[in-house]
């Protein structure tokens, strides 16, 4: 049974998380009344234990797909336009404030390169959200509390969920929107009647001071959809168009460039999380076949020699299922949900000129069913920076571009570590 909500025709910008624990950017606010005691590393110890408003880069990227479908679940996903962009240290399109006084936070993402436009202020306390209730993260959310199978090994409770409309940031029940729309779950995407529309970002993070003191990483997810009527054959048909961003980033409180060492090495361990469109399957007899997002979790390891400069870079993890939309038909154009992949990559640490360290990827491969899949590396990036008053931790972003002729094959992620 489907349950309709009419929306106003105002935009929505709106508010902030929902778990029943307490939230915040850090593990816990000062105790009421206290006053902090300014020291030299306290922009460090504020990131965890925030007291005055801050606002960080991220160190990731965005991708955008958009596309129509119809009734009609065989015509498929009509008029595909997809765009990824991964930022730099210096040059990204991504930021996120927060300010502990109200429990805001808010995110910024302006990106020309790749269509992404996420605006939300999650200032409602019921922009909290959580898995396992009858209010859960809007479709195309990963719940990485309780993943399964092959995933499970990277099971992250510390994983915290926002979820607001864009605009107005009273927004009802963290979407926005016009018309009457039924708003699905988290397994089941929007729908409308023609003439509506459906608007809602969620942002989820792991929060900071649980695995990390200085860093963190985050991923988000916008869904913008509008339901219309088009004439087919002279048939009116009902339209859906949809307009789909993906993300990850990293964010915290870098280290000054005179505090990483010049000697010595030091190996960071920590997580990752990237969003993929892997699709081999376009060059096929009748017509182009839909791609499908996915998102991929896992461990990272960064290796540091300091003297020469040289940095290099694992990551490995496993592949969740892909998110399919109610008009169209699932194709073979994906990973299997519990695919899992292995990837390398080296670069060099550049302080002056990129502000921590870049490289690029020399292999990354999926493995299913016994089966290994190389992605073929067209062109590939990973820039980062370190984190904490003496370069304790480690964050940034990267990109991976599948080269292979009618493919769409896109891995955009960000990761963690520390020592």
């Amino acid at each position: 049974m489907r349950h309709w909500l009419m929306l106003s025709g105002a935009a929505t910008l709106a508010a902030c998380g929902g778990s029943t624990a307490p939230q915040s950017i850090g593990s816990s606010a000062p105790p009421a009344g206290s006053t902090p005691t300014p020291t030299a590393t306290d922009a460090y110890s504020q990131f965890s234990k925030p007291v005055d408003a801050k606002t960080y880069v991220g160190i990731g990227g965005s991708q955008v797909y958009e596309y129509m479908t119809d009734e009609r679940v065989a015509a498929g996903q009509q008029a595909q336009i997809y765009a990824g962009n991964a930022g730099m240290v210096r040059n990204t399109p991504i930021s996120i404030t927060y300010d502990p006084r109200d429990a805001i936070f808010t995110l910024t993402v302006a990106d020309p390169r790749s269509g992404a436009a996420a605006g939300t202020r999650f200032q409602d306390p019921a922009s909290r959200t959580a898995f396992g209730g009858a209010v859960e993260p809007q479709w195309g959310v990963p719940n990485l509390n309780a993943l399964t199978g092959t995933s499970a090994a990277f099971n992250n409770p510390d994983i915290q969920y926002l979820q607001a409309g864009d605009g107005d940031p009273r927004s009802p029940y963290g979407r926005s929107g016009t018309g009457f729309i039924d708003p699905g779950t988290n397994t089941r995407p929007p729908d409308g009647d023609p003439g509506s529309s459906y608007v809602s970002t969620t942002l989820f993070y792991e929060k900071p001071g649980s695995k990390t003191k200085y860093v963190t990483f985050a991923g988000y997810v916008r869904n913008s959809v509008q339901f219309g009527v088009a004439t087919v054959g002279g048939v009116a048909v009902k339209t859906n168009t949809w307009h789909l961003e993906r993300g990850a980033f990293a964010y915290g409180a870098q280290t000054g460039n005179s505090a990483v060492p010049a000697s010595g090495t030091g190996t960071y361990n920590g997580s990752m999380l990237a969003t993929m469109v892997y699709n081999p399957t376009l060059d096929t007899v009748g017509g182009e076949l839909p791609s499908y997002f996915q998102w991929l979790t896992g461990n990272s390891q960064l290796v540091v020699d300091f003297g020469s400069r040289k940095v290099d870079l694992t990551l490995n993890g496993a592949v969740l299922a892909p998110q399919i939309d109610r008009y169209t038909a699932p194709t073979s154009s994906f990973l299997p949900n519990g695919a899992t992949f292995a990837a390398a990559a080296s670069g060099l640490i550049d302080l002056a000129g990129k502000g921590g360290f870049a490289g690029s990827f020399g292999t990354w491969t999926f493995t299913s069913g016994g089966n290994t899949y190389v992605a073929n590396v067209a062109g590939s990036s990973f820039d980062g920076a370190f984190f904490g008053p003496a370069a304790e931790e480690v964050g940034g972003g990267f990109r991976v571009v599948g080269g292979i002729p009618d493919q769409r094959i896109d891995i955009l992620g960000a990761f963690t570590g520390k020592k």
